[in-house]
């Protein structure tokens, strides 16, 4: 159990973390936030003045008429130039503070979700490997607007206390006795909210970060789709999914149970206020200190203030909410960028297209490294094969090799030029196929069709409906599997690079395909150097060497041939790889 003291710190520091909250999201847009405060105080003014406004058409009007039996033309005029005035002025006050409010508060959520993707954007590939996709997504957006949601009633809840004040002083002006009852109520009203903000967010922190990862579960449940239905795992996702969705449904619970308690509070402490009001003011107007118009004003003040001073408890409600969104968008935003492992690569001498200089690299320093102590050089212009049984490390090298990570010891250097990778599963967006291809990026039809040429794709691409302008759907579904990844492979060939890196990509290829594609290569990028990362035997055969790669170390470097003369290990997974072939065929 935590000290006075500590206790003492606790809540300073939630006060400080809360005031920081809304001090940095008013910051980002003072213009709006000013006029949305302007209007908020002309507004509270405008509050407290309509009951000075009652208290004057009763006893100047209504009553007069009562016991005179006559009132003025111009009495009556100034009581109706009052009231109508003052609900003008009002009104004004509203629409200022509630269009400012609004525009205010989705221009700041429009620049927290501007820098956090800004900042996803920044990071590697290997920052990104590391989060989840859904979960940074949510922050982006479901954190975005949950963190934003709290900075609209600001300004309405501002005025309520400008309101709570002038109003306490009026009543004390009117009469002393309904002076104390406001300095009672109003501070019993303010200490509700904050008991109530302070027990409840510990359930919307905890229910936000549930929600994160409930997002990142229902994103990867979408993308693979096709394994679920394939494997007949419906239930099994349905069931993991109902999981995550129950955790973030109890904490909720949990904070609406509490908000239940806190709204009834909000109800009958007014009401309550008001039964006593009428009861003290019916005592007050017996005795003659206060007047009929003075009592009704009072009433009348009092029954104005309770939809703002819920409104104040609504701001506090969303309080914990938005602290716990915002506190996941800083996570996100306030992270350092992660050094660019591509800037480290260095610049392999003449002739040479890629360089590990003995290279070391492990995923995580708990693991066991990928690859140890990897010397090797592959002349520019080579189409090399990086061959190697399951988990030997041949796309580490790859990710190596194209800046996607860094070695944790040696080199990895490139002959200058631009990189480019197709992975064996070929990512499509929801596009048409010039999409696809240019990226944004401007390139001719000439150009594209050069690619799909050499990728042996354009004779397909041509007999598509709209050629070039055909949309291939989400992940390009309307197209083959070889036809997506030669689509792939002609946005990478279009950049002309002089290092391109082939993960296995042709493994969707028939072999008379897969032939044509490589002979193309060879003769339209002559200079460039290819790393194939390969499986196949008949792709193996056609590289112009082969890196053999075992338990994350090079075994053998040659042409195909001499290695499988040479090589027991590698004779052997080839012959392997040709069983598994003619088994599955």
């Amino acid at each position: 159990m935590l000290s006075r003291d500590e206790n003492d710190t606790v809540k300073f520091a939630r006060l400080r973390k809360n005031w920081l909250l809304i001090r940095s999201m008013l910051a980002l847009h003072p213009r709006e936030f000013s006029l949305a405060f302007l209007g908020a105080a002309v507004f509270a003014l405008g509050t407290v003045a309509s009951s000075f406004a009652i208290r004057w058409v009763i006893d100047n009007v209504i009553l007069e008429r009562f016991e005179s039996g006559d009132v003025s033309g111009a009495t009556v005029a100034t009581g109706l130039g009052l009231v109508i005035g003052i609900g003008l002025v009002r009104a004004v006050g509203v629409v200022f503070r509630r269009a400012a409010a609004s525009a205010g508060m989705w221009r700041v959520a429009e620049t927290y979700t501007n820098q956090v993707l800004g900042r996803l954007v920044e990071q590697p590939v290997g920052w990104h490997r590391r989060h989840a996709d859904g979960d940074l997504v949510a922050r982006g957006g479901v954190d975005t607007e949950t963190t934003v949601s709290v900075i609209a009633p600001i300004p309405f809840a501002t005025s309520t206390v400008l309101m709570i004040f002038i109003s306490t002083i009026w009543l004390f002006v009117i009469d002393i006795p309904l002076g104390v009852v406001a300095l009672v109520v109003f501070p019993l009203v303010v200490m509700t909210n904050v008991v109530y903000e302070r027990s409840v967010s510990v359930h919307y922190t905890t229910a936000q970060g549930q929600l994160g990862e409930f997002s990142a579960a229902v994103h990867e449940s979408f993308e693979g789709v096709q394994l679920v239905k394939s494997y007949g795992a419906e239930a099994r996702e349905t069931e993991r999914l109902a999981e995550l969705a129950d955790r973030v449904r109890a904490s909720r619970v949990k904070a609406i149970r509490l908000r239940t308690w806190f709204e009834a509070l909000q109800d009958v402490i007014p009401a309550v206020t008001n039964i006593g009001l009428v009861l003290l003011g019916a005592v007050r107007v017996r005795s003659g200190d206060v007047t009929v118009g003075e009592f009704t004003s009072v009433i009348f003040l009092f029954t104005l203030l309770v939809l703002p001073l819920r409104l104040i408890g609504y701001a506090l409600s969303e309080l914990p909410r938005s602290m716990a969104a915002w506190l996941r968008i800083q996570e996100v935003t306030t992270e350092p960028i992660e050094p660019d492992p591509s800037l480290d690569l260095g610049i392999a001498p003449e002739g040479v297209g890629v360089r590990f200089d003995h290279v070391t690299f492990a995923h995580r320093n708990d693991l066991a490294p990928a690859l140890v102590d990897v010397d090797l050089d592959i002349p520019a212009g080579t189409i090399a094969a990086i061959v190697g049984p399951t988990g030997a490390g041949k796309s580490t090298m790859a990710d190596l090799a194209l800046g996607i990570v860094a070695p944790q010891q040696g080199q990895v250097s490139l002959a200058p030029g631009s990189r480019s990778i197709v992975f064996q599963e070929a990512f499509l967006l929801a596009g048409t196929v010039r999409d696809n291809i240019v990226l944004g990026h401007d390139f001719t039809d000439d150009e594209i069709w050069a690619a799909l040429e050499i990728a042996a794709a354009a004779e397909f691409v041509a007999a598509l409906p709209q050629r070039l302008e055909t949309v291939v759907g989400e992940r390009g579904v309307s197209l083959s599997g070889g036809q997506r990844q030669r689509v792939a492979l002609a946005r990478a060939l279009i950049r002309r690079p002089s290092l391109l890196i082939l993960d296995d990509t042709t493994s969707a290829l028939d072999p008379a395909t897969e032939a044509t594609v490589l002979e193309r290569l060879r003769s339209s990028l002559s200079e460039a150097t290819v790393l194939l990362v390969a499986s196949r035997p008949s792709t193996i055969a056609l590289a112009d060497e082969v890196v053999f790669v075992e338990a994350g170390r090079v075994s053998a470097h040659g042409v195909h041939a001499d290695l499988m003369a040479s090589s027991p290990s590698y004779r052997r997974l080839v012959e392997a790889f040709e069983s598994d072939r003619a088994g599955a065929a």
